[in-house]
């Protein structure tokens, strides 16, 4: 099977009668931004996006999405751990699989693009190749992965772990706010724990991943740059944090002898923004609670979450070593206990060299010769899917650089000219094996 050299990226002329002009061209940036909004729909939340890991909204986002892979000439199907798959064959039994992949999880108020713009436009650079009746020398599978938030039950990156192999028995007893456990949500939602080795691709069968998402962050903007290549992902380390101390009456108690738990985690929250800064990590406490939460009750326990990331492991780690010292002293200072549980642990990855080199070709394709390298500071599914295969991914700028937030926004040229650069990216490819 062979790529002809001449296929060019782009859509598919429309077969849209001139009656209908608000219809959408096949496979383009427009129909896709309008299946985003379709998305936001498939939420837990009123007026708001939010759609956990084997929820009613994730079954739901799957039928859809499904209905979309088909319409693309993809084989749809729900794999093991709930992601949903896509698969077009390659042209013979024995041929390599190429991975397009993103997530279609949210966390809570999320915004429309995040993750599952990444996921639509693999769907659509199948659908135009299918539509242009290229036959590809490999298979390509699209997946769209089922949690790479890990906002249910706080371990990101679940789909992706099960497609890569790295699933771990200890996540069966992970419980969610309500104490549903995974294993029970896991058997709710119709899955059966015992077959989640099935979700696996043998490594020997792929052939790379391709990831496409938007850059969250404001570096492409302040380029003006609308398309990016990614090096490499941060490293992320994820902490539950907690102050024990002395619940009190807030009038009665003098200073001298209180025992404030809220006081020392304020304390050490200062220390993790001063520590970060200075070693060039990026710390983020983004939960604090304070018990027993009265208005007139020195606050007894403070509960707080603790992400660290960094460019190296090393560097990672160091500044948490620190954390742990200023935590130690400030405990000590105010009479306090500090503990600390470790939740989430993803070494820094970095790109295949000829996976990014077929980006920097898709890239080049729309127009930019020189593409902007960036170094993606947010987790991605294509961390663990980089202990399966080599990996790359394109950055598509978004405003402001804002997202896990509501007004997380795209502009339709640049996801064309993504989609045009993604589609490249796969043609180059597939010339390598032609």
């Amino acid at each position: 099977m062979t790529v002809p050299p001449y296929v060019a990226p782009g859509v598919v002329a429309s077969a849209s009668s001139p009656d209908e002009p608000d219809d959408a061209v096949p496979f383009s940036a427009q129909e896709i931004l309008a299946r985003c909004d379709i998305l936001a729909t498939h939420s837990s939340r009123v007026g708001a996006i939010e759609r956990s890991y084997l929820t009613a909204e994730h079954a739901r986002t799957n039928w859809t999405v499904g209905e979309w892979m088909a319409e693309a000439g993809l084989e749809p199907w729900q794999d093991a751990a709930g992601n949903q798959r896509g698969t077009l064959a390659g042209p013979a039994d024995d041929s390599p699989v190429l991975l397009l992949a993103s997530h279609l999880d949210t966390v809570p108020g999320a915004g429309r693009y995040d993750g599952i713009l990444g996921t639509l436009m693999a769907i659509a650079v199948v659908g135009r190749l299918e539509s242009k009746g290229v036959e590809l020398p490999f298979g390509v599978e699209v997946l769209g992965f089922a949690d790479e938030e890990g906002t249910r039950f706080g371990r990101t990156l679940l789909g992706s772990c099960a497609v890569a192999g790295t699933w771990q028995d200890s996540w069966w007893e992970l419980r969610d706010a309500q104490g549903i456990s995974l294993r029970t949500a896991f058997e709710a939602f119709g899955l059966d724990p015992a077959r989640i080795e099935e979700a696996a691709l043998p490594r020997e069968k792929v052939l790379g991943y391709l990831e496409a998402h938007i850059e969250q962050g404001p570096l492409l903007e302040d380029a003006d740059r609308a398309l990016g290549v990614v090096t490499g992902i941060m490293g992320a380390r994820r902490f539950d944090l907690t102050m024990i101390g002395e619940a009190g009456h807030a009038g009665g108690m003098p200073y001298g002898r209180r025992r404030d738990a809220l006081l020392g985690a304020s304390e050490l929250v200062t220390a993790i923004e001063s520590l970060s800064r200075d070693n060039g990590a990026i710390g983020t406490v983004g939960r604090m609670q304070a018990y027993p939460g009265a208005a007139n009750v020195i606050p007894g326990r403070a509960e707080f979450s603790l992400d660290l990331r960094a460019e190296t492991d090393e560097l990672r780690d160091r500044v948490w070593d620190l954390v742990q010292e200023h935590a130690d002293k400030i405990a000590a200072a105010r009479g306090l206990t500090f503990e600390s549980v470790e939740r989430h642990d993803a070494r820094a990855t970095v790109v295949g060299d000829r996976l990014a080199q077929a980006i920097r070709a898709g890239i080049a394709a729309t127009g930019d010769p020189d593409p902007l390298e960036l170094l993606s500071k947010a987790g991605h599914d294509a961390m663990a899917v980089a202990s399966l295969t080599d990996y790359a991914m394109l950055f598509i700028r978004c405003g402001g650089g804002i997202s896990h937030h509501k007004d997380e926004s795209v502009i339709e040229g640049d996801v064309a000219l993504a989609l045009d650069a993604f589609e490249a990216a796969v043609l180059d490819l597939a010339r390598d094996l032609a």
